[in-house]
């Protein structure tokens, strides 16, 4: 523990002058000065002694150890009671050197009292003199300097020695930032904080970077952090950023150590973050600089032709050479020649290959339209992943076909003319170029959504079906046939027979029932059945309605020891202080994981009554699905609140970093605990006013938990957070707030219940913020005009209608939590009933500009990159492009596919992709389906 500023007593004996300087010897036999005084037979002793004018030096607390002896007053025969074995031990603060032998006065006010001095042992005549040390310390000091004195009231005592210190903290280097002496607090508690800045070539990871300094002079708590910048490596324990050597390199800031240059790479000196590709090879804008260099493919081999009529199919076997990549893409070019001509073009966009010219990864195609008895010449390419990086044209085979007879064209859409129960007739023309004779037609048919097909023949354009299902739908193509062969089939058509009679009687129950269920007057009785309390149901207690609040922490809130907590890491902030994670060990418990939400310093009474009614709150619920609590430490500082730890934290924020990789079982089943949790928050006549997927914590097994109690209603206005918005007094968060709550602040279960609606289109959405981009004032004119949320992509339709029953206006119509939980368990239960998926683009009583918003309208943006943005997938901005998909026609054509093929692998981003691809194909009046 450094300490500074030793310094001796100065003689300044005054009136009465009972105080004498004597030569002596200390424990090791050296000579020293002492102050002594023995004037033990004389009442009404008052004797002073005061140091000389000691400098503060900004230091705020003062540390003194006194070395001294007393005799026992029972040793000295014959004195009067008055004898004293203490002395008192005063301090006085001044601008300057400026205390004469009148001033200050020799009293208490104006010198401050730090402490009586008592000895831990007294000596006798007979004793050697027993040598007591005692230290004090005094503070918070704010004048230049000080003095120290010294009353004896009568007491037979030695002073040997005073020593005046103070305790700093040195300076020290921790996760790569350096960190100043630091002098410790005006209180033996304080925790001072020391910024810190990062070493030389390190920077920062975290801000802000800070350490603190206790009153015993040891660091703790460390906040922020610095790790070695790109191309240095820690060394020397971690204290240093040292450049990598040549030859290697580091290509992100970190705590990694350099690495050697990949193959096909060099780094020719120090501090490289990357190493260049030797001449001929080259790095993809995707690799990573840790991949090695590698280079393009060489020529597909071994082309094989097989020429139908009109139609071609071309196989080949891979390259020898494939470069180093396995990222292989294979381009087939179609050209046209004309012998009489000598030249060959390009073939016009009526030759479809299948299923593309670019960008294949499976070594076969079929090309299809050809022109009969014409020669066509085909080039196939082999390119990776860094071909565009290459100045010469990729490497290709050539093979030259000439095509023979045509096969008829496709036929025309089919028409049904007539169903029944088991039949459908049906009519069709005939192709546009039959190329020949039509010897017959082929009909083919299968159930919707099954794989297994019939098929059938006609003579001519019509045919009739039967021995078919009743009420199913089907789907029919046909196509023609000529001595050239069949032709195309025709566009799939969706058909359906016809339902047999059945009988009402169980139907118009049914739907009697469900009137009455929902617009009866037992429900009305019901509503008010739950204004009364069952007798022995345990209610939530408001803490606020106590006289005094901390009595309500008293009352539900556990204290935990301090000793029992430690604070390992800040992992964030709250409103009153920073959220950490650290350990509770309690006695004979298990040590666990914990997170610590602390009062920062400084705070006043009303801070810290509201940050404690958390707490008063939390104390009150015992729930699987709400947050626990597991104690306060209130009796020290910082104040703090102890509850369990969830290792992937906000529920909105984890959604969005997994998009699309949950099953709808699993994101139902998160619903329902938070279902489950709020219908036990409503038995407790709890409301919690602030019900978002922000305020739901989730644990490492997907279990949800309602948290975050009362906290948002005592914010304050803050203009730069949209969240919470002012509204007759208070902050109201209104993108999750029912319209009665917004417009009359009556929050009810039933306002609780609208929220929850929101969060169940959160959970579906993966964290999407409801309502997008629009004002919080545009949200309650179309709340208002009852605007409801369309369905997120892939939303089941019971659950959509689940949320916009919640969103019902009338809130007595609302479900209750007890009804939504019953809802959920029954699909879970069900889970085919999961698999309705509603139409996103179905009306939802929704005015169309406003549904626009959810449906972006292509033709208002100038590039692909521009349409990524607006529906949040710029990530994928550079696959695209690399990939040659710069156009939108080009985009329309994309499958899954394709996605997956250019790094578009989560599949819920897949989803939303395709989903706004149907969008835009539908945009463009096109029919072609969109493979998922």
């Amino acid at each position: 523990m450094p300490k500074a500023n030793n310094t001796s007593l100065v003689s300044m004996i005054l009136i009465p002058s009972n105080w004498e300087e004597v030569s002596g010897y200390d424990d090791a036999m050296n000579p020293i000065r002492t102050y002594q005084v023995c004037n033990v037979r004389e009442v009404n002793q008052n004797n002073w002694l005061r140091s000389d004018f000691i400098p503060r030096k900004d230091v705020l607390r003062m540390y003194v150890e006194m070395k001294f002896t007393v005799r026992d007053c029972n040793s000295i025969p014959n004195i009067p009671g008055s004898c004293k074995e203490t002395f008192n031990f005063f301090y006085y603060e001044s601008d300057s050197d400026s205390a004469t032998a009148t001033s200050p006065f020799w009293m208490e006010n104006p010198y401050v009292k730090v402490d009586t001095i008592a000895p831990d042992q007294s000596f006798s005549m007979l004793d050697t003199g027993s040598v007591n040390t005692k230290v004090r310390s005094f503070g918070p000091l704010s004048k230049a300097g000080f003095y120290l004195a010294f009353q004896d009231l009568g007491a037979c005592m030695s002073l040997i020695s005073v020593r005046v210190f103070y305790k700093k903290c040195s300076t020290t280097i921790a996760n790569f930032a350096v960190f100043p002496e630091t002098a410790t607090g005006a209180e033996a508690t304080s925790l001072v904080i020391a910024p810190g800045t990062c070493v030389p070539n390190a920077l920062e990871v975290s801000v802000p970077l800070k350490l603190y300094c206790n009153g015993d002079g040891e660091w703790m708590v460390p906040v922020g952090a610095c790790t070695c910048s790109a191309g240095f490596e820690p060394a020397i324990k971690d204290t240093q950023c040292q450049a990598c050597s040549p030859g290697t390199f580091k290509s992100k800031q970190g705590d990694s150590f350099c690495l050697p240059c990949p193959v096909n790479s060099r780094a020719t000196s120090g501090a490289a973050n990357v190493c260049s590709c030797r001449n001929g090879y080259y790095r993809s804008d995707t690799d990573s600089p840790e991949s090695p260099c590698t280079t393009v493919p060489s020529a597909p081999r071994s082309v094989i032709s097989i020429v139908n009529e009109t139609s071609l199919v071309l196989e080949w076997s891979e390259p020898r050479d494939l470069g180093g990549r396995d990222d292989i893409f294979y381009n087939v070019i179609c050209k046209k020649c004309l012998p009489e001509r000598g030249m060959c073009s390009r073939c016009d966009d009526n030759v479809d290959i299948s299923p593309r010219h670019l960008g294949l990864t499976q070594r076969r195609v079929a090309v299809r339209n050809l022109q009969a008895h014409t020669q066509y010449s085909f080039e196939i390419q082999a390119v990776n992943g860094v071909s565009n990086k290459s100045p010469y044209t990729p490497q290709f085979s050539a093979v030259n076909i000439t095509t023979n007879q045509a096969a008829p064209s496709a036929v025309p859409t089919v028409h049904l003319m007539a169903a029944t129960a088991s039949t459908m007739s049906l009519s069709w023309l005939p192709p546009e170029k039959p190329n020949g004779i039509i010897l017959d037609y082929e009909i083919k048919y299968h159930e919707k959504g099954e794989a297994i097909a019939h098929t059938m023949t006609a003579q001519r354009s019509n045919a009739r079906i039967e021995g078919l299902k009743a009420g199913t739908p089907y789907v029919v193509q046909v196509r023609a046939r000529t001595v050239a062969g069949y032709g195309r089939y025709s566009s799939p058509a969706d058909f359906s027979t016809n339902l047999q009679s059945i009988s009402c009687d169980s139907v118009c129950i049914f739907i009697f029932l469900n009137r009455k269920q929902r617009n009866g007057s037992e429900s009305e009785y019901t509503e008010k059945l739950q204004q009364y309390i069952t007798p022995g149901m345990k209610v939530y207690i408001d803490p606020f309605t106590y006289e005094d609040p901390n009595e309500a922490v008293r009352e539900f809130a556990k204290e935990i020891d301090v000793s029992c907590v430690k604070i390992e890491e800040v992992i964030g902030a709250g409103e009153f202080g920073e959220v950490c994670r650290g350990r509770l060990k309690l006695p004979g418990r298990r040590e666990i994981i914990v997170a610590i939400k602390t009062l920062k310093v400084g705070y006043t009474d009303r801070q810290r009554r509201d940050f404690l009614s958390e707490a008063s709150i939390m104390g009150q619920f015992d729930h699987p699905n709400i947050i626990r609590l597991e104690g306060v430490v209130t009796k020290s500082r910082p104040v703090m609140i102890v509850t369990e730890f969830m290792e992937n934290g906000a529920l909105d924020s984890f959604l969005r970093l997994n998009d699309g990789q949950f099953t709808v079982i699993q994101l139902v089943g998160m619903l329902r605990g938070i279902a489950a949790g709020m219908k036990y928050l409503s038995d407790m006549n709890y409301v919690h006013r602030d019900l978002a997927a922000r305020n739901i914590l989730v644990n490492s097994n997907l279990v949800c938990k309602v948290s975050d109690f009362g906290l948002s209603r005592f914010l304050e206005d803050d203009p730069t957070d949209p969240t919470y918005t002012s509204s007759l007094g208070g902050k109201i968060p209104i993108r999750w707030t029912a319209p009665e709550a917004i417009a009359y602040r009556k929050f009810t279960s039933a306002s609780d219940v609208w929220s929850y609606g929101i969060v169940m289109w959160e959970v579906m959405s993966y964290g999407e913020r409801p309502y997008w981009d629009m004002s919080n004032q545009d949200v309650i004119n179309a709340v208002e005009q009852d605007y409801r949320l369309p369905p997120p992509m892939d939303c089941p339709t019971a659950l959509h209608q689940l949320m916009l029953d919640c969103w019902v206006k009338e809130r007595n119509l609302r479900p209750k939590f007890a009804q939504i939980v019953a809802t959920l368990d029954k699909l879970i239960r069900n889970a085919a009933s999961l698999k309705v998926v509603t139409n996103s683009t179905q009306s939802t009583g929704v005015s169309q500009p406003l549904l626009d918003r959810c449906v972006p309208d292509y033709t208002t943006f100038t590039t692909v990159g521009d349409w990524l943005d607006a529906i949040k997938m710029s990530r994928y901005r550079d696959n695209f492009i690399n990939a040659g998909f710069a156009s939108f026609d080009l985009v329309a054509q994309m499958t899954a596919e394709d996605l997956l093929r250019i790094g578009v692998t989560l599949a819920g981003h897949q989803k939303k992709i395709l989903g706004s691809i149907q969008d835009m194909r539908l945009q463009m009046n096109q029919t072609l389906p969109v493979q998922v």
